[in-house]
């Protein structure tokens, strides 16, 4: 989602021109989308998820990284839309790299996090029902997204901002996934 956002977001600005999307050309469409900034979330994920995880979850414990995440991942899905209608395309795409690479961290990490909550014996188990929900999201959770940028775009929102609606739902969801986290540090059991 990053990439085609980043592109209508920005549009002719990735290839040095004043121009909304709908205003491009398709040979202007593949020049923008060959670009090196329409790539660029994904390949700062790389270097933010190698410097600041292992340190994260080293110094201050995994319940406390997977609030950050949870926390900071809210505040950039809100502040995405404003940083697009600004013009900050390195914000902007500093931003996607580093939901990209909580993303990734949150998923190399939970298997550590599980055995913590519930105790190693329990990790396989509740892993495959995590993997299964996250499979799951992983398929209806695009076609959310293609289905409200779909709806904005019927009902006259600009490409540029056919996105935002879909970052206030994305951050919403993160605020019930901290909410149920502590929640579930609550009823936490025993495993000592």
């Amino acid at each position: 989602m990053a990439s085609p956002l980043l592109q209508e977001v920005f549009a002719g600005k990735l290839i040095g021109i004043n121009a909304a999307y709908n205003e491009l050309t398709g040979e202007q469409k593949v020049q923008i989308a060959a670009s090196p900034p329409a790539h660029r979330p994904a390949v700062a994920v790389q270097y933010c998820r190698a410097l600041y995880l292992g340190f994260l979850f080293d110094c201050i414990g995994r319940q406390k990284t997977y609030f950050i995440f949870f926390s900071l991942g809210l505040l950039l899905y809100v502040s995405i839309p404003s940083l697009g209608q600004a013009g900050s395309l390195g914000l902007f795409v500093a931003a996607f790299g580093l939901i990209l690479s909580m993303y990734g961290g949150g998923f190399a990490t939970v298997p550590a996090y599980l055995a913590d909550i519930f105790g190693t014996q329990m990790v396989g188990a509740i892993h495959g029902r995590l993997l299964t929900a996250w499979a799951t999201a992983g398929v209806l959770g695009p076609v959310l997204v293609n289905y409200i940028r779909e709806y904005q775009l019927a009902h006259g929102v600009a490409k540029a901002h056919a996105y935002d609606v879909t970052m206030y739902i994305m951050a919403g969801l993160l605020l019930l996934a901290c909410c149920a986290m502590r929640w579930c540090d609550r009823w936490r059991p025993n495993t000592a």
